[in-house]
């Protein structure tokens, strides 16, 4: 087929498009699917507790994504700064993974015990408290939102389901757990969480 067909015929065009991407996503995804570093967890690497969920829940509906990469990449600069490189049997849980590549602010994958609970608690409410050149938006109304554990529940069932190690008992505890948090309380313990299995630091919520 002659370059000047396909390049008049914007449906032809459009399938050969859609043809070559399919087939460059196959060749590179479909080989990570048999690597064990890929499908199985890293060493220390745990399922998060429903408290940390709700906080990454949180976390991924205001956006934090947006500015924040969970990916440190193997480079010197890199590592110097925000700690080991990042591998992908850190995030088996997460659904969906927040590697980006986007760094309007700093990366947050080994955030996790950096700072205290109090720093994030003032950080969150007005960030130029702590950074006054920092850009990100104040989260005030975290501090008032409450947890949803019947929510929470249904998430981990569908966690379960999809082959993550949650026994019933967990169900258990999160009435107890969710009782007296906030968003901003579960954020708090999710960012705390970040990177502390990884490099062998550790944290009891």
């Amino acid at each position: 087929m002659e370059h000047q067909t396909l390049e008049k015929n914007i449906n032809l065009m459009a399938v050969f498009i859609v043809l070559v991407i399919s087939v460059a996503g196959i060749i590179q995804i479909v080989p990570l699917m048999t690597q064990k570093e890929v499908r199985e967890p890293a060493e220390g690497i745990k399922p998060y507790t429903p408290l940390q969920l709700a906080g990454r829940d949180v976390y991924v509906s205001e956006g934090c994504y947006n500015c924040h990469s969970q990916m440190i990449r193997p480079f010197r600069s890199e590592v110097e700064r925000y700690g080991p490189y990042s591998v992908a049997g850190e995030s088996v849980y997460d659904r969906p993974h927040q590697w980006g590549s986007k760094r309007t602010g700093p990366d947050l994958a080994r955030v996790g015990g950096r700072y205290s609970d109090d720093w994030h608690r003032v950080h969150l409410l007005n960030p130029r408290n702590l950074v006054p050149e920092s850009n990100m938006p104040g989260y005030p109304w975290l501090a008032e939102n409450t947890l949803d554990p019947e929510l929470m529940k249904k998430k981990i069932k569908a966690l379960q389901m999809l082959g993550d190690p949650y026994s019933d008992e967990v169900f258990d505890t999160i009435e107890k757990d969710f009782a007296d948090k906030t968003e901003m309380d579960a954020l708090i313990i999710y960012l705390q969480n970040m990177g502390t299995n990884r490099t062998g630091r550790k944290r009891n919520d």
